[in-house]
């Protein structure tokens, strides 16, 4: 199995539960919008990759003022180190904004529905709009109503497998998929840093994340007896 990259969501400013999960993570994603102040300051200890996001309100987060204040948070990050900038397809001036991040960081172009999950054709013209916007990385995140949607959205990383690339569903009944995205081609998956701090519906935590996926790798041991 090939090992599944974990991306651990910093929700807050608590340091210490950073550095008790960083050895057990590929990268970190700050979200700025909910830490608000103190930001700064904590990602000038971090010893692994980060990206740098900023939500807005519209796809799920508590970005607030303008999109041009949004996006200049975005900016300091990468001047902070941030590795990848997480900027929403939707996001106004997405062309100018994307110009200014490339100079000196990966784009990863999300988009993010949190009603339903829409058809694949759909979802591929998604992915074909992010490429085409210059995107290093493809985000896709819907919300499972029913459990269908999880093989909905996995089989949109299928459709690009020379693509780097993140899809899954939020929500208690997109749990599989959240577990699954790295394991069928996914670039990453998140995960919270701990019980009560997740960013997103469905999200687990780094702990039972890597339990998991240490019970399927023994699993695999076994079948290859």
């Amino acid at each position: 199995m090939k090992k599944p990259r974990i991306c651990a969501v910093i929700v807050n400013n608590d340091l210490e539960a950073v550095r008790e999960v960083e050895p057990f993570v590929d990268l970190f994603e700050v979200r700025i919008d909910l830490i608000g102040d103190g930001w700064q300051e904590l990602v000038k200890q971090f010893k692994k990759p980060w990206i740098g996001c900023n939500r807005s309100a519209d796809e799920g987060g508590r970005g607030e003022g303008d999109e041009a204040g949004r996006v200049e948070k975005l900016l300091k990050a990468i001047g902070l180190g941030a590795d990848i900038i997480d900027l929403e397809l939707r996001t106004a001036n997405l062309r100018q904004a994307m110009e200014l991040i490339k100079k000196r960081a990966k784009c990863l172009l999300s988009f993010h529905e949190l009603e339903g999950t829409p058809p694949l054709d759909e979802m591929r013209e998604i992915v074909q709009r992010q490429l085409e916007a210059g995107a290093d990385v493809c985000k896709v995140v819907t919300t499972a109503q029913r459990f269908e949607d999880n093989l909905t959205i996995l089989q949109l990383i299928s459709e690009f497998p020379k693509t780097r690339i993140v899809s899954f569903a939020m929500g208690s009944l997109g749990f599989a998929s959240r577990v699954l995205c790295p394991l069928v081609g996914g670039d990453f998956t998140y995960a919270s840093i701990e019980p009560g701090r997740e960013s997103a519906s469905g999200q687990i935590t780094v702990r039972e994340l890597r339990k998991l996926y240490e019970m399927i790798r023994e699993g695999e041991k076994e079948l290859n007896l």
